[in-house]
């Protein structure tokens, strides 16, 4: 079937008001993910223990992960593996309210979109669906994020800047949001009021003048979707361990 897809010239629509409210930080919760890079090779003391400071991986880095798939795809902030050469990379998922931490391989990278697909060999019910990819998502349109340091903290924002429809399929967006991230949010999901995924946490923006930081904007990625499913459709259809190199 044919998609009429809207020209990125077009004027954006008029904002749509609604705030994202308790229902939808209810599936954001059920929904969250975590990313760690470590050199051990499970994480079964850690997870056992509550994950506790005494039994935490101190070789460890990490992120946020979004699912997007029901059967184990994520997306995270490429950043977020910048050390995963020779290491082991898994990902912390929801399961029966706890996280459960699954051995992770990589699919995919973009250094400059700083986006990666991670893939669990695990259902993952919970998973978001792509705001409509052939509308303007406007300045001005309210929503919150879910990374794992401060999404749950959070109150709503807005988004800073318009994000266009699709064009081609290797197109990646950045768009700016008016919530501050800290680390450990990177890579986690923006959403909007319907519970919709927009993108993809990726940095914040300080002004430093007087060595006084003042927050400007955070920075996040909206892929194209249709890209996106077209990686996850070709690695299903592989069944193998593909390639983890960069972009």
């Amino acid at each position: 079937m044919a998609i009429g897809w809207v020209s990125s010239c077009s004027t954006p629509p008029a904002v749509d008001p609604k705030v994202p409210g308790p229902e939808i930080r209810r599936q954001v919760v059920q929904r969250v993910g975590a990313v760690i890079v470590t050199d051990r090779s499970d994480l079964v003391h850690w997870v056992s223990q509550g994950f506790t400071g005494q039994r935490s991986p101190g070789d460890a880095d990490g992120g946020s992960s979004t699912p997007i798939a029901p059967d184990g795809y994520f997306l995270t902030a490429n950043h977020v593996l910048a050390s995963m050469q020779g290491r082991h990379v898994f990902v912390l998922y929801g399961k029966d309210g706890r996280l459960v931490p699954s051995k992770a391989r990589v699919v995919w990278r973009s250094e400059g979109g700083d986006l990666a697909l991670l893939k669990i060999p695990v259902k993952t019910p919970n998973y978001y669906h792509w705001t409509a990819p052939n509308r303007w998502l406007p300045s001005g349109t309210p929503v919150i994020h879910g990374g794992i340091a401060t999404g749950f903290k959070s109150p709503p924002g807005k988004l800073s800047s318009s994000i266009a429809p699709e064009g081609g399929l290797r197109r990646i967006r950045k768009f700016k949001l008016d919530i501050p991230l800290q680390p450990g949010d990177s890579g986690g999901p923006v959403v909007d009021a319907y519970g919709n995924l927009v993108g993809i946490n990726s940095a914040v923006e300080f002004f430093v003048p007087m060595e006084t930081a003042f927050f400007v904007d955070s920075e996040a990625t909206r892929p194209n979707a249709r890209s996106i499913e077209a990686l996850i459709q070709a690695d299903r259809a592989r069944n193998i361990t593909p390639s983890s190199d960069v972009e």
